[in-house]
């Protein structure tokens, strides 16, 4: 294990202004530790409810919501898609005759549908907080291509943004409620998450809990905060500890113990799945 000493001299070698670190051991929470700043050149530190931009370790979530909407029988694993989506249909073509898009499929990337070149940046307040339908149907610079397959489901692996805000869809539908509100109701509250949330715009007060975002030069980008106003596929912003809540969660699930209710069986449906085995070692890493 590495010492502070050694964590803050790679700290300053890979020009990292802070970092928050969790330590699961024995299946269990053992230790969190915070170092440096919110922002280089600032003088807030690190603290265990700084926020950061969880990017992609955001699926996770999504995929927790899915299993556990599987559990209460709301939705199934590999029905199609468009028996459950009101708002906007996949669109049918020869390819989905052969084989349907399913929740498995979109989970794992492997829908047959693919992310424009150049989609899915960062939040851009000329263009605003888009919904999910405006963005699967092309009509927003941050994905300005109308969702579409491109190959046979499941046939291929595509990392795919799009394919999550598929998945985000289907379940706004099923349950008539925000993404952010079914995410609090049914994984953050039970799981004790008290610092994860869905940011898609930062106003004044709300930053003095969030880390900025650094590049590689570990400067401070411009607006500060790296933004992503799609929230099943990059918009989660949480802590260190309340992510070790979700490798802790699998953990358990997988020996029938889990705080969601999510069964081993379930859990043993999609974990071996190429995109969930992806964010699961992601998320551990991250941790």
């Amino acid at each position: 294990m590495l010492s502070n000493r050694d964590i803050m001299e790679r700290m300053k070698h890979f020009q990292v202004s802070g970092l928050s670190m969790a330590i699961i051991e024995n299946g269990k929470l053992s230790r969190v530790e915070e170092f440096g700043l919110c922002e280089e050149g600032g003088s807030s530190p690190i603290n265990h409810q700084t926020m950061f931009n969880a990017c992609s370790i955001s699926k996770f979530v999504t995929a927790l919501i899915v299993l556990k909407l599987v559990e209460q029988s709301i939705v199934d694993l590999d029905e199609d898609v468009n028996d459950k989506l009101i708002s906007w249909k996949v669109p049918s073509c020869h390819l989905t005759s052969i084989h349907k898009v399913t929740l498995r499929k979109l989970l794992s990337h492997q829908s047959g549908i693919q992310d424009p070149d150049h989609s899915f940046g960062d939040y851009d307040s000329s263009q605003g907080v888009p919904t999910m339908l405006d963005l699967l149907e092309g009509k927003t610079a941050y994905c300005p291509e109308p969702a579409m397959i491109s190959n046979v489901p499941g046939t291929a692996f595509h990392y795919s943004d799009t394919g999550y805000c598929v998945i985000q869809q289907v379940i706004e539908d099923v349950t008539s409620k925000t993404f952010p509100k079914v995410a609090q109701e049914l994984i953050f509250k039970p799981l004790g998450m008290k610092y994860s949330s869905y940011i898609c715009e930062m106003w004044g007060e709300n930053e003095i809990n969030f880390a900025c975002g650094h590049n590689k030069y570990g400067n401070v980008i411009d607006n500060k905060y790296c933004i992503y106003p799609y929230p099943s596929a990059a918009g989660l912003w949480s802590t260190a500890s309340d992510l070790a809540q979700l490798t802790i969660e699998i953990l358990d699930a997988s020996q029938d113990r889990g705080k969601l209710g999510i069964s081993q069986n379930t859990i043993n449906e999609i974990i071996t799945s190429q995109g969930w085995v992806a964010n699961v070692r992601g998320l551990m890493f991250e941790c």
